[in-house]
């Protein structure tokens, strides 16, 4: 559900100056009420298959990589566990990128009403695969792929960076016994406050460049990449406008954080 809000926010008055545009969704909670109105309570889960799918490969591959970069001792140099996370998110987005791009489109679907940003209109996650591969080919399923990369790197680096560091440093402190259920919660919570403050820009950029409209060629009509895109919101709505619907990605992320790696610290050391 959280996902689903923080997408409508984050498309909403794209490319408009602050106060020109109507505003279906204000904030977390009414965001939530708005969606229930016009889709229904299942119009919360809109693009479930696809996002399980996205966070399945996405993850998959970021833990399998990182855990991989740990056993080797790369962890351990200066810096590494930034260098390991981000390399690690950058595989992870690449992979997970078709999936992405499929969720964003069935999550921004709404009635005319209410609908922000461009409505791909399609009947189903098969439907949406289906119709991208047969109008732009293998290379459209990879469409924004340019803002997935940095989004889940920076995203990955510091997520795993400081719930490593905020782990041990419970733990250093006795606050609680090194290895305990509490001491990866605590470092999981003050993961997923950094993460939200860092990631939050790039996660709006992401989703503009994929839900963005295409030419026939599979250009983007608004944006022509991931700089320009940067550029295009911080001009039209601000800077602030590049931290739409940071609320609903804290509230995504820190639940989301402190369960992926708490249950992944656990199957683990199991």
């Amino acid at each position: 559900p959280l996902e689903v809000v923080k997408t409508r926010l984050q498309l909403q008055g794209e490319l408009q100056p602050p106060g020109t545009y109507p505003r279906p969704y204000r904030g977390v909670l009414r965001a939530a009420v708005a969606v229930c109105r016009a889709d229904g309570l299942w119009g919360l889960q809109k693009g479930l298959a696809a996002g399980l799918l996205y966070q399945g490969l996405m993850n998959g591959v970021r833990f399998y990589c990182y855990s991989h970069a740990e056993d080797a001792g790369w962890t351990g140099y200066p810096g590494g566990t930034v260098a390991a996370g981000a390399v690690a998110g950058a595989v992870g987005a690449i992979v997970g990128s078709p999936a992405y791009l499929v969720k964003t489109h069935l999550q921004a679907q709404t009635l005319s009403a209410v609908a922000v940003g461009h409505q791909h209109n399609h009947e189903s996650i098969f439907g949406a695969f289906k119709s991208i591969y047969q109008q732009h080919g293998v290379v459209g399923l990879w469409r924004g792929v340019t803002g997935a990369v940095p989004r889940v790197a920076v995203g990955s680096a510091v997520q795993l960076a400081t719930f490593a560091s905020a782990k041990d440093w419970v733990c250093e402190r006795q606050w609680f016994r090194k290895g305990s259920w509490a001491a990866v919660l605590a470092g999981g919570m003050v993961s997923g406050v950094a993460v939200a403050v860092t990631m939050t820009p790039f996660d709006v950029i992401s989703t503009r460049l994929y839900n963005q409209p295409v030419n026939a060629d599979g250009t983007g009509k608004l944006y022509r990449g991931f700089m320009d895109c940067i550029l295009q919101i911080s001009s039209k709505e601000g800077l602030l406008g590049l931290y739409k619907g940071i609320g609903a990605v804290y509230f995504r992320l820190g639940p989301h954080t402190v369960l992926s790696l708490f249950f992944w610290d656990k199957l683990r050391n199991m």
